[in-house]
């Protein structure tokens, strides 16, 4: 999956907003993708994932933001407990997901060395933790895998796919495939961070600064109609407001959230949402784009935490709520980590836990047109092309 950034022919950000300063945050909690890698079903076809912040490629960079230390994977049962790259405890939606429509293992991580051997049958997963849709987002860790870039890599594994199977039998292959993009949670927390001193400039208003994140993220997904993907969910981004980084960034008193955080996110949505309207429009019936509304899911979790089985819809569970919240980074190690993981919404001061994955994965699998629109993941990966 992919939160990644601008490449050729894409629009980018103002001068003015590139000069901006990057601040440290990771992947939004919120921002929860879907489809896994590669699975055989009904579909007959495998997943490829476009993210930022979920599991793996970074373990292969020279980047600041890495979750491969405990005890980040500690439910992890495929790993025995051990840190696999995912910025949460357990599986992220993708995981289940994919589980759920017949995946037997888990999609390697495009820059791992076992990625080309293993694509045809587990698919490829091509996140990158603190990635964005414009190139810039994430520059303070240094090494990530913006969209752009996460996509050129597709490129290079579609010219792989084609070499194997021809090009008749390639296309149908990719026809079939279930593509994951979930992607703009870093941009917009970048937007919302204080500027760092000596770097600050006057922030690119609001509204501008939507359509700019998603009509970058719209040239992506062109760019992925036409290198072969038909089957391609896109996730919103989910309350940014609610997250305890952003709680703690601007000082909002408990069990509250930050209502221009989500005020910000919302309006990003509304436009992401029209965009993959028109993109149904504009392809035609062989090309279906699902949109995910996952901000909705998480929103609901958090306002009825209690009733879905949490005991604590804002606090994260490892970390604690304030910074440098030592969940992440060198601190890993020595890292406070409450007692019951599925009684907490955030397992970090970004992400969900794997609890909270599991109910946002099903919702999209089977749930109604307020949740997946124009149709849910399980009846996209069903769907046969004539």
């Amino acid at each position: 999956m992919v939160d990644g950034g601008g490449g050729g022919g894409c629009k980018r950000r103002p001068r003015a907003w590139r000069r901006r300063r990057r601040r440290r945050r990771q992947a939004a909690a919120a921002r929860i993708a879907t489809a896994p890698a590669v699975s055989r079903g009904q579909g007959d076809g495998y997943r490829r994932r476009w993210r930022g912040s979920r599991s793996g490629n970074n373990d292969y960079l020279v980047t600041l933001s890495k979750a491969n230390a405990p005890p980040y994977g500690v439910d992890f049962a495929f790993s025995g407990g051990k840190p696999t790259g995912r910025f949460t405890n357990g599986r992220t939606i993708a995981d289940v997901i994919g589980e759920a429509l017949g995946q037997k293992s888990f999609a390697p991580p495009y820059l791992a060395p076992n990625s080309s051997a293993e694509m045809m049958n587990s698919g490829v997963n091509y996140a990158s933790g603190s990635s964005g849709i414009f190139d810039e987002t994430g520059s303070f860790y240094i090494g990530r895998v913006p969209l752009g870039q996460q996509i050129s890599y597709f490129e290079k594994t579609r010219a792989r796919i084609l070499e194997i199977m021809g090009e008749k039998a390639a296309t149908g292959f990719l026809k079939k495939a279930l593509f994951t993009v979930a992607a703009g949670s870093n941009d917009i927390l970048e937007y919302l961070s204080p500027s760092m001193p000596f770097f600050g400039r006057e922030k690119y208003d609001p509204s501008v600064f939507q359509d700019s994140l998603a009509s970058n993220l719209t040239f992506y997904l062109k760019r992925l109609n036409q290198l072969g993907a038909r089957k391609i969910v896109v996730a919103d981004v989910g309350p940014l407001g609610c997250i305890p980084y952003v709680r703690a960034l601007e000082f909002i008193p408990a069990g509250e959230c930050s209502a221009f955080a989500n005020q910000l996110t919302q309006g990003y949505n509304k436009k992401l949402k029209r965009m993959i309207y028109k993109l149904n429009q504009e392809m035609g019936p062989e090309s279906r784009f699902v949109y995910a509304n996952t901000y909705e899911i998480v929103m609901e979790i958090i306002q009825q935490y209690r009733q879905y089985g949490f005991e604590n819809a804002l606090d994260p569970c490892c970390g604690g709520s304030f910074p440098p919240f030592l969940c992440i980074g060198i601190a890993n190690s020595t890292s406070t980590l409450c007692n019951d993981r599925s009684k907490y919404v955030f397992w970090d001061a970004f992400h969900p836990t794997e609890a909270v994955n599991f109910i946002v994965a099903g919702k999209l699998l089977d749930g109604n047109s307020a949740v997946a629109s124009p149709i849910n993941v399980r009846e996209l990966f069903q769907y046969q092309y004539k």
